[in-house]
């Protein structure tokens, strides 16, 4: 992922903004006892980007990436529709309690941008996608850097047709979505009122995005590293947020780690998992990776 990058990035102030005042009243309206859910994961799993994870001879990446992380955000989805055959392997190869977390392919997103040519992909896109049945998590849209707020219709018109019975998420990248306050609020009612996550991306070049607003139950973000040893301060202030959101009724994590240049997504995310395990009391797994020597690796 190459979105917001910077050369530099050092010489920016990469400290989370304050939350928006409104997602503190959006975490109140949790379900009583409900459990924590934390799924943590990389953007892919193949080889070639994940440097210094697979052990020497592993042949079925997926099956070993699996036994290391509870999740993974699809984004091969993105770029072609699977068939419902595909989804069945990679369902097969994972175990019981594992997560999907799949982009929607660009064909809705980039090439029709939500007109009325969508819905008959849409529906194909779903059909094949629920084979992944219960390991299936939060599904999510990720729009055009240029899809602005004159397109707000389509987005209303979305809305109204997407499968409840789906869990959705929405990835804004137009700074119009948030520059104006009226029009930003009116967004967060849209996807408040239909259990939509509002997406936030932590990226260094991209600070307009960094709403930390909330719209439902569910912290769903997705952290860009800049390749930089700031990447982890960055994450463990992210840990730190989180706490935070926990304390106020947060019930739902789901943070997705990438890199501008993705070598050491499985390594940022092992120190992520290892600081979250201790603010919020949980115990996922660590992943196996060079974590003792990170700091060398910048």
């Amino acid at each position: 992922m190459k979105f917001g990058k910077v050369t530099n990035p050092e010489l920016l102030n990469l400290k989370l903004p304050k939350d928006h005042i409104d997602t503190a009243a959006v975490l109140k309206k949790v379900t009583v006892n409900s459990n924590l859910n934390i799924s943590v994961g990389c953007a892919k799993w193949n080889k070639q980007d994940l440097k210094n994870f697979y052990p020497k001879g592993t042949k079925d990446e997926l099956k070993y990436y699996a036994s290391q992380f509870n999740s993974i955000e699809l984004n091969a989805t993105f770029y072609r529709i699977f068939p419902a055959e595909q989804y069945q392997k990679w369902y097969d190869k994972t175990p019981e309690d594992f997560k999907f977390y799949p982009k929607i392919t660009n064909e809705v997103s980039h090439l029709n941008r939500l007109n009325n040519n969508v819905y008959p992909i849409l529906d194909r896109y779903l059909q094949a996608t629920s084979t992944l049945k219960e390991k299936l998590g939060t599904i999510f849209l990720q729009l055009h850097t240029n899809f602005d707020t004159k397109e707000w219709e389509k987005v209303v018109q979305f809305e109204k047709y997407w499968p409840k019975e789906f869990k959705l998420a929405i990835e804004f990248r137009h700074p119009d979505w948030f520059a104006n306050k009226t029009i930003a609020q009116e967004l967060y009612y849209l996807l408040q009122e239909n259990n939509i996550a509002n997406t936030i991306v932590d990226t260094a070049g991209r600070r307009d995005l960094l709403h930390m607003r909330l719209t439902n139950n569910e912290a769903f973000v997705r952290f860009v590293g800049a390749n930089h040893k700031s990447d982890y301060d960055r994450l463990e202030e992210w840990t730190t947020r989180l706490e935070n959101w926990k304390e106020k009724g947060l019930k739902n994590i789901h943070f997705f780690v990438h890199q501008n240049m993705e070598l050491e997504s499985p390594l940022l995310s092992a120190s992520f998992i290892a600081s979250l395990n201790k603010k919020v009391d949980s115990n996922l797994k660590i992943p196996k990776t060079l974590l003792d020597n990170r700091l060398t690796l910048f």
